[in-house]
């Protein structure tokens, strides 16, 4: 491994990885059968994901710069081809999931999701009152012909090519035919009880109703063939920095733009004649290797509202009430109960209530004089965001940082800025070219010795729902020191001004990558000098080159090192005489692992710090991130042991990252070690 390139690992290969490895939570059998089918989903969205950024990105960059090198030494369109081999295989693998493993079972559990070959007489009769009754007055057929070309087709939306034969009442005779399915529409549809025959949960999908009676749209006309297909487009939106008077009305533009992006993936069903594809790459300007062909429907996101639409318990993860931390179990009131001490809080295991508590109190509080908060991702509907205008409406000094550019969440975000302005809050964007990624909340309180500042800091969003479904966590704190850099931060966000250096916490762009790369010289000196020397760090992603080469020395000095990366990762692990001493580890399971921690020995001093940012370029560089220390030893403890020893020792969501990228399933010898469930039986009742 000579060259510096073969160092690291395609990103985008590595992306795929993590999605095999969710894939694998579809086919295990240990697992609840309705939350397999859930698995299923999540692969479908994270590579809608996949094409809509990085495949997009790397077309463009292979069409502007085709001679450009990547990390791994590949040229974009080497990269391209890499990516679409695997792409197509693991589509492959998660299709024959659904239909030789995951329908299956279902059907034994009576869930069952009916071809057209398998209609009852009355089921053909309810399917085709359905499309009557619900379908087609909303459905419009547009035949192609020069005065009707090729529709625009939205990003991600269900479509049908349609082959006819004859001529319409105006004579004419267009070949093809295509036909939107609104997205109002439902892609699965659960049949009544009467019409059941005597199963419980009977299914049909959408696309297989419009299959039925799609010449029902064209009168007199024979249809040759029906065939489903779904385009993915780019969907990053670029926001020029010297053009930008308003970003908000900037971005406004952009979103509209979005659902027409440059395609990149064609869906189409299998049955779909050479011909049929031909024309759709044409309209679509695609290669035959864009093209995925799946024999099932185009779109298996959409069998995400199964499990809510079926009653079956036993086929579910049992659900968990979150618990408190002991302080706020006994009634003391929240901010007397930050003043006894920092408060640490490990969703999902424990509540993310009391961050909203911590807000709704300050909305009413008469001795609440301000807060202040950034916004990254928080839903359309928010208990903290109504908090927020309410207490702009009750006359506090509210400042929103709201970062307008979160991907997939601007169009809520840009709705939350507007109604917290019309509340009488200040809404501030944060910084042309730098996302605001941090998570701040600072409430400044008037008593008895003055104002006095409560904070919260946290790994994870602003967001009740993820909370539950994501492994985060958040401090409650005022620490006057970590107060005071909150502040600095807020003034630097909303006003101008030159950093001002910070007591306790590093930031992203200015500190935090420094820090990280002088921790790991200190660990390279230490074990140089026959200490100790120690490195175990977690995160969602591991892609930036100074550390991971910093890493590269580390290990070649003797510095253990054990990083727990749930996604995509360039480091090369267990490479004899470059990264022996480093293990790679990724926890896949029932919830999804978001915190940054990351732990270096110290010559025994066991630097701990929980962060907003993973160790890429992005963050480190062009983002607002924060990282900060914990100082409090019991706290320190209970992290090093819930965020990092627990998972080190874990033996059943865990996968081991091999040096060519590929990952093998950790086999529990002996007792079976699931860090999520532990921590699930320590934390919940």
């Amino acid at each position: 491994m000579s060259h510096t390139q073969d160092l690291l690992i395609n990103r985008e290969l590595g992306l795929l990885e993590f999605n095999r490895r969710v894939l694998a939570q579809a086919e295990d059998a240990n697992l609840p059968l309705l939350e397999r089918l859930k698995f299923l989903c999540i692969v479908s969205s994270n590579m809608d994901e996949f094409f809509e950024v990085r495949v997009a990105w790397l077309q463009e960059t292979a069409e502007a710069t085709p001679e450009r090198i990547l990390a791994d030494g590949s040229t974009p369109e080497q990269a391209l081809a890499k990516v679409a081999t695997a792409a197509h295989q693991l589509v492959r693998d998660q299709y024959a999931v659904m239909s030789e493993v995951l329908f299956p079972a279902l059907r034994e559990e009576n869930i069952i999701f009916l071809r057209r070959n398998e209609w009852s007489p009355a089921q053909q009769q309810w399917v085709k009152d359905f499309f009557f009754r619900e379908l087609m007055p909303i459905l419009t057929p547009i035949g192609l012909d020069p005065s009707h070309p090729f529709p625009k087709v939205l990003n991600k939306s269900l479509n049908f090519a349609v082959e006819l034969e004859g001529r319409d009442a105006f004579g004419r005779a267009s070949g093809i035919a295509i036909v939107q399915a609104p997205r109002i529409l439902p892609r699965v549809i659960k049949l009544p009880a009467d019409v059941s025959d005597g199963h419980r949960h009977t299914f049909v999908f959408l696309s297989s109703i419009l299959h039925s009676h799609v010449h029902e749209l064209f009168s007199g006309m024979a249809v040759k063939g029906c065939y489903q297909f779904r385009v993915t487009r780019d969907s990053e939106l670029t926001v020029e920095d010297e053009d930008v008077k308003n970003l908000r009305t900037a971005l406004q533009g952009e979103l509209r733009q979005r659902q027409f992006g440059d395609a990149v993936r064609l869906e189409i069903a299998d049955t779909c004649p050479a011909h049929m594809e031909e024309f759709l790459l044409t309209q679509f300007n695609l290669k035959p290797r864009d093209v995925y062909r799946v024999n099932g429907p185009v779109n298996l996101v959409r069998l995400m509202q199964v499990p809510d639409l079926v009653d079956r318990p036993d086929l579910k993860f049992t659900p968990f009430i979150p618990t408190l931390p002991e302080m706020l179990r006994k009634k003391t009131p929240l901010f007397d109960a930050i003043r006894k001490g920092d408060i640490l809080l490990h969703h999902p295991f424990q509540s993310f209530q009391p961050v909203i508590d911590m807000l709704t109190l300050a909305a009413s509080d008469p001795h609440v004089v301000a807060i202040k908060m950034t916004v990254y991702r928080t839903g359309t509907d928010s208990v903290l965001m109504e908090s927020l205008i309410a207490a702009a409406r009750a006359g506090k000094q509210v400042t929103v940082v709201v970062e307008l550019m979160a991907r997939f969440d601007e169009e809520a975000n840009i709705g939350w800025a507007s109604r917290l302005e019309d509340a009488g809050a200040h809404v501030v964007y944060g910084v042309i070219g730098y996302k605001v990624h941090a998570k701040m909340l600072m409430v400044v309180r008037r008593e008895e010795h003055g104002l006095r500042r409560y904070v919260h800091l946290g790994t994870g969003n602003y967001h009740p729902r993820t909370a539950r479904l994501y492994t985060d966590f958040g401090l409650l704190t005022c620490n006057e020191q970590i107060a005071s850099d909150v502040n600095d931060i807020f003034v630097q966000l909303t006003g101008l001004g030159r950093a001002s250096q910070l007591k306790l916490l590093f930031q992203s762009p200015f500190t935090l990558h420094s820090m990280v790369m002088e921790a790991i010289d200190r660990e390279i000196a230490h074990a140089q000098a026959g200490k100790p020397a120690q490195i175990i760090a977690k995160m969602n992603a591991l892609l930036e080159s100074q550390v991971i080469h910093a890493l590269y020395r580390a290990s070649q000095a003797g510095v253990k090192i054990q990083l727990i990366v749930r996604g995509v990762c360039a480091l090369r692990p267990g490479v004899p005489g470059l990264s022996d001493n480093i293990v790679v580890r990724s926890i896949v399971g029932r919830f999804l692992e978001h915190p940054r921690v990351f732990y270096f020995h110290n010559d025994r001093k066991e630097d701990l710090l929980i962060a907003s940012a993973d160790w890429m370029g992005r963050n480190f560089f062009r983002r607002i991130e924060t990282c900060v220390p914990i100082v409090d030893a019991k706290l320190k403890r209970r992290v090093i042991k819930e965020a990092l020893r627990l998972y080190l020792d874990d033996n059943v969501n865990a996968w081991d990252m091999q040096p060519d990228g590929s990952y093998k399933r950790r086999t529990s010898r002996g007792k079976p070690h699931c860090a999520q469930l532990q921590l699930l039986e320590e934390y919940t009742r």
